[in-house]
């Protein structure tokens, strides 16, 4: 059985390596673990520096270019990822598909990270739970269309994040997500994978995100069928980051 996982998206933050390497190492001496991963994911500038403070963590990035090397202004390929010594990266997160990106680059992206041994974090969500239930379809598409001639045997290899937009901090009128709406999702992701790729291969963990922090981590992780959480906000946060460290442990 795998282990349950922890991500934490820095995003854009902190605005200097000195606040990263510090964030971290607060981090690190308040969290001991041994049952279960965590993953940071902190801006791409970070990386090489962050990997020499403490093994305790595996090191991802927020995002990849699906392309090896090139005339690409701004963009980041697989190849030095890995140089930087990134273990996961997370791929197709709300707010890049916001700005514009779409599934089918996504699945590019995917088949990228894989080909150059990285473990892509895959997030898919709705932007709202509408009375027909239409958002099921979506979240659907999202699966079938970003995981597009992927392999049974790379499957294992990936995490899904389930990511409600409508649950976010940065959504206006948002709502809490329940453990009982991740639950529902979890257990619909799982259908969609064993439909396309059969019952007997091995699946990649699915966790939840969608402003996790201390107080709603055990119900996503207890309740919610989730393997594991993405975290944001929570994540830049030492102390809270650490207890929801400590509870996932706890499990």
């Amino acid at each position: 059985m795998s282990k349950k996982i922890i991500v934490a998206n820095w995003k854009m933050n902190p605005v200097s390596l000195k606040e990263a390497e510090a964030l971290l190492t607060k981090v690190a001496n308040k969290s001991n673990f041994k049952k279960i991963e965590v993953v940071v994911c902190p801006p791409f500038l970070y990386l090489e520096k962050l990997n020499k403070i403490s093994k305790k963590f595996k090191l991802g990035a927020q995002d990849v270019f699906y392309e090896e090397r090139g005339a690409f202004t701004g963009e980041i390929s697989a190849p030095m990822l890995v140089n930087l010594k990134a273990e996961y990266v997370i791929i197709g997160h709300s707010e890049r598909r916001k700005l514009g990106e779409t599934n089918a680059e996504i699945n590019k992206k995917i088949k990228a990270a894989l080909f150059f041994g990285l473990k892509p974090i895959v997030c898919v969500g709705e932007t709202e739970r509408d009375e027909n239930h239409e958002y099921f379809e979506v979240v659907k598409t999202q699966v079938k269309e970003c995981l597009n001639g992927i392999n049974k045997e790379s499957l294992g290899k990936l995490v899904i994040a389930y990511e409600p937009v409508w649950a976010l901090s940065t959504t206006l009128e948002r709502r809490d997500a329940t453990p009982a709406d991740s639950h529902e999702m979890v257990i619909f992701i799982k259908k969609i994978l064993s439909d396309k790729f059969g019952v007997k291969t091995k699946m990649p963990r699915i966790i939840y995100g969608g402003s996790v922090n201390e107080k709603s981590v055990l119900g996503f992780l207890k309740d919610g069928g989730a393997e594991g959480v993405l975290t944001g906000a929570a994540s830049l946060n030492p102390e809270k980051f650490s207890e929801i460290i400590k509870i996932a442990e706890s499990l």
